[in-house]
């Protein structure tokens, strides 16, 4: 393997957990997760992401990367009202309507028709508060936050594939050096607790089914765009 395909493989992986780790966090805090709970939702989600892209690359031959849904945790993220409970039935069921799109042609043409602009806009409406929550961060500590912005725009002219990862890469050093970081625990597993799924109409209409429609309007759809093209 060309060393090159490692160092991208190391990019990729970073810039994924850098984006996705503090949606996974806020998300758990708006379902009322506890920090255990929370370690264990971490653990298994990589777990499950290295076991899926491993066997699809070597199953099928080509770069499979399996990732979180980015716009799925900022959904979460911005719910009210919902118990943990509540987050993990309509995240069963999102999944089962994913499936079935997927093995039902007709749904997957129907989904296929919703107009780019359609699913833009819901996108945005997902991640608007978090675009909005980064303004906030830049009133309350410009020092480190504006920074920072400069950094991501500068070397998004240069490689917009390394803008993230400078952006991580900085923000870690200036915490590190300005006593903004908290004792990092000792390493080794989190504890798994039991968790019951629950599924309520409250549940699939506020949770289960936007999920669906923005992760296939974000994620899925312009994947299936890309296939097209290239077909």
């Amino acid at each position: 393997m060309r060393l090159s395909l490692a160092t991208n493989a190391v990019v990729a992986a970073l810039i994924g957990f850098a984006v996705t780790l503090p949606l996974i966090f806020q998300a758990g805090k708006a379902i009322g997760a506890s920090d255990v709970q929370t370690a264990m939702f971490v653990t298994v989600s990589c777990f499950a992401v290295a076991i899926e892209s491993a066997y699809l690359s070597w199953r099928y031959k080509i770069p499979v990367v399996c990732a979180f849904s980015t716009a799925g945790l900022a959904l979460i993220g911005a719910s009210d009202g919902f118990t943990i409970s509540d987050a993990a039935g309509a995240l069963i069921a999102t999944g089962l309507m994913i499936a079935v799109t997927g093995l039902v042609r007709p749904f997957t043409t129907l989904v296929a028709k919703i107009p780019g602009g359609i699913a833009a806009g819901m996108l945005a409406g997902v991640l608007l508060p978090f675009v909005l929550g980064a303004a906030r961060a830049g009133q309350a500590d410009p020092g480190l936050v504006l920074p920072l912005t400069v950094l991501y725009f500068a070397v998004r002219l240069w490689n917009g594939a390394y803008a993230i990862l400078a952006v991580l890469a900085a923000g870690i050093a200036m915490s590190v050096f300005g006593g903004a970081t908290l004792a990092l625990p000792a390493p080794g597993m989190p504890e798994f607790e039991l968790l019951m799924p629950t599924l309520s109409l409250p549940s699939l209409i506020g949770i289960a089914i936007p999920l669906y429609l923005v992760t296939m309007a974000s994620q899925n759809l312009p994947g299936l765009a890309v296939l097209r093209a290239d077909g």
